[in-house]
């Protein structure tokens, strides 16, 4: 039987996120596979870099889920492919925090569209993180 956690425990664990993030956090895109973790370094290609607010999330996480301040769009995707995988990086752009699937429903991150060219606007207008019990 898997692990269950108080909704005080799980929003307390996400609110963690919003210190390792810190100020102005990146979300970055990738094709390519996932790593194997977070320490594991990025395959693929860099597809689009979006800044993150400078609180990169909601003061407090609320019924085990932490929204995402509004997040800067790319205004020009760095290279064409299929969006595969993301990184959340830490403000100082090296630190990886988080990682997960981008597809066009039911990933970590939906996009509109996996197909990314160079030179498009990427948007992310929406950011949940929910820590459910299984």
């Amino acid at each position: 039987m898997a692990l269950s956690f108080s909704v005080a425990a799980r929003n307390a664990q996400l609110d963690t996120l919003t210190t390792s993030v810190g100020t102005s956090g990146y979300l970055r895109i990738y094709s390519g596979s996932r790593p194997a973790n977070v320490a594991a370094a990025i395959t693929g290609t860099l597809l689009a870099e979006l800044v993150c607010n400078a609180s990169a999330f909601a003061a407090a996480a609320s019924s085990g889920a932490l929204t995402a301040n509004a997040i800067t769009n790319d205004s020009s995707a760095n290279a064409t492919g299929t969006a595969t995988h993301f990184r959340v990086w830490k403000s100082d752009g090296t630190t990886g925090v988080m990682d997960g699937d981008v597809s066009t429903s039911g990933a970590d991150l939906n996009l509109d569209s996996v197909s990314i060219t160079t030179g498009q606007v990427i948007s992310v207008t929406s950011f949940v993180i929910t820590d459910n019990n299984t």
